[in-house]
């Protein structure tokens, strides 16, 4: 499109800030040389033929041609820690002058949402609508004008982002032409101005927007929902016959079940059709014998199992003793001397790991030592015979829970004796090996991991009452010293109080002898001075007049109490009325040496 006919105008040199000689090419070719330019002449012929544009001494400059036309008038966005540098704008019928580089930057009023109106102050006298076009042309495609009679227009843009634009111009001097008139010149103000077309089209595009991110999250909705069963069928003969056929199949089986109950449902049963769905719920009900040998199955497939790993499980951890077996027989003194320092410190390590994770795993083989004994217990529980017993079992378990220190200590001590027992026991049955050696080591080491899972529990309690104890005289402790700061800090705040209330009670004794002072003097010297005033003034003057006088000596003084103290001096000074109508003006005159004269 013509800029000519969009008014915008292209940013030119000025001619003044070039204080070089044009007449020395050489220095010519060097500065732009510098500023990373092609060296080229008024006329556009080229100064350097052999020009390099990487040798120029400013880097990260892309070389330009200063002849080139269509320079833009704003320039593009720079950083924020780089300056903005305003220069002179040359347009085709003014000129635009940029602000003091020192001031701060104009202010503007919050940005309207949507906002593609300026508001322009500042426009010269005589500006019309195509001087505006021609300036704010450049930023983008105007759309309305409106323009006043009293200096300032408003501008809508076509897009929001040209409004940044507009702002850029904001501070800059105009002046139309060559001419020093005051109407031809100004100072331009823009800023963000509030139209409802703005809003409107702002909301409109929220509202859209809105829309758009239902509709997309219906989409996410729909997609994420999961696919509806598929629809049965309704009730016929060939419908039931097929049905018939599935129930009978053991993979048909659960969909068929389905359709069945959902024809139950709905009511299609009548009395033609009742011999039918009474096969059919037979058929459904010899797949009970089928389940039932199945859930048996699978019964004994996870007690195979459960023996399985009960089996690997002490296997493993028969292993597990043999090596802390090891360990043990290492740590005696005829072998754990020979071993140096890093070498006991690694085999100590090793020890305790060791002993851990078999400490760990018989937890996991008595807890399920356990459960089975709670399932046999059940079973007993459901036989009538044997009811007292398990209630007395029962009864035995609850008083053992509520034991406390005491109890753990005594448990503790029959624990020893057993254990002491059973080595006993099998120090005399060594020669033989038989299955009730192996369930007595078994059950000489589930004593031995409960032995010490309750003497760590013991440890463990004494530790915490210790603790806590601890805690409990630190916060009594600190509770007695922030009573004693308290207390402190309200005998400070009470003798603060009193010392500000002497003062104040000083500061209000000084206040009125110095008050009642000064009105004194004034009472005294001030009929004096107004006597002299007036009578220089022998025509008399205003309470206002008068006032303004004195007020030069005394800035305190009030017109009303000025005129209250003429008043009570009616011998030395008169009031009069002077003028007529609406010139009635009142006027205070000396009278002091009117009594002389008569006398």
């Amino acid at each position: 499109m013509n800029n000519n006919k969009k008014g915008v105008c292209n940013m030119t040199m000025d001619s003044s800030s070039l204080t070089m000689p044009m007449s020395d090419p050489n220095a010519w070719a060097t500065a732009m040389n510098n500023l990373g330019m092609p060296p080229m002449g008024l006329t556009g012929q080229p100064l350097m033929p052999d020009f390099d544009p990487n040798l120029g001494m400013m880097a990260g400059i892309t070389p330009l041609n200063p002849m080139m036309p269509g320079l833009g008038m704003v320039p593009a966005p720079v950083s924020q820690d780089v300056p903005m540098v305003k220069e002179i704008i040359h347009c085709k019928t003014c000129t635009l002058f940029p602000p003091n580089p020192n001031l701060p930057p104009p202010a503007t009023r919050e940005r309207p949402p949507g906002c593609k109106t300026v508001f322009v102050g500042g426009l010269p006298e005589n500006a019309n609508e195509q001087l505006i076009v021609e300036i704010f042309g450049q930023c983008g495609d105007i759309t309305a004008i409106r323009k006043s009679k009293k200096n300032f227009c408003h501008i809508r843009f076509a897009e929001e982002a040209t409004v940044d634009k507009a702002l850029f111009l904001s501070g800059y001097r105009i002046r139309l032409g060559s001419s020093t008139d005051k109407k031809d010149s100004g100072r331009l103000h823009v800023d963000f101005a509030q139209a409802r077309d703005d809003l409107y089209e702002w909301e409109c595009r929220q509202r859209m927007l809105a829309r758009e991110e239902r509709h997309r999250r219906k989409m996410e909705e729909d997609r994420l929902r999961p696919p509806s069963p598929p629809p049965i069928v309704h009730y016929s003969e060939h419908e039931c016959s097929q049905l018939g056929d599935k129930i009978k199949d053991d993979s048909k089986f659960a969909e068929a079940v389905r359709v069945l109950l959902t024809w139950l449902e709905r009511g299609e049963v009548n009395r033609r059709n009742a011999n039918n769905f009474y096969s059919m719920i037979q058929s459904s009900n010899s797949h009970i014998r089928r389940l039932m040998s199945e859930k048996s199955q699978h019964e004994k497939e996870m007690e195979e199992a459960k023996e399985k790993f009960k089996t690997a499980l002490a296997g493993i951890l028969a292993q597990f003793e043999q090596i802390v077996s090891v360990f043990q027989a290492s740590s005696k003194q005829k072998a754990w001397d020979h071993f140096s320092k890093a070498q006991r410190k690694n085999l100590d390590m090793w020890r305790k790991q060791a002993e851990e994770i078999r400490n760990m795993h018989n937890e996991q083989l008595m807890g399920i030592r356990r459960e089975e004994e709670m399932e046999m217990s059940d079973d007993d529980m459901e036989d009538p015979p044997d009811s007292k017993d398990s209630e007395d079992s029962g009864v035995s378990q609850a008083e053992a829970l509520k034991e406390e220190n005491d109890s753990l200590r005594c448990q503790l001590d029959a624990y020893r004796n057993e254990v002491e027992l059973l080595k006993q026991e099998q120090g005399k049955n060594q020669p033989i090996r038989s299955e009730e050696d192996s369930t007595h080591s078994q059950q000489l080491s589930f004593l031995q991991q409960a032995l010490q899972g309750m003497q760590k529990q013991l440890l463990k309690m004494r530790e915490e009452l210790k603790q806590r104890e601890a805690e409990l005289q630190k916060s009594s402790e600190d509770k007695q010293q922030l009573k004693t700061q308290v207390q402190n800090l309200k005998e400070g705040l009470q003798k603060l109080q009193s010392a500000q209330a002497t003062q104040v009670s000083v500061r209000t004794a000084r206040h009125s002898e110095h008050r009642d002072g000064r009105q004194r003097l004034a009472t005294k010297l001030i009929p004096g001075i107004i006597s002299t005033f007036l009578h220089v003034h022998p025509f008399g003057a205003s309470i206002e007049y008068i006032c303004s006088y004195l007020q030069r000596l005394d800035t305190k003084i009030n017109p009303s109490e000025v005129e209250a103290l003429l008043s009570r001096l009616p011998c030395t000074f008169r009031q009069e009325l002077t003028g007529v109508g609406a010139s009635l003006e009142k006027r205070w005159n000396f009278c002091g040496f009117q009594g002389i004269k008569s006398a």
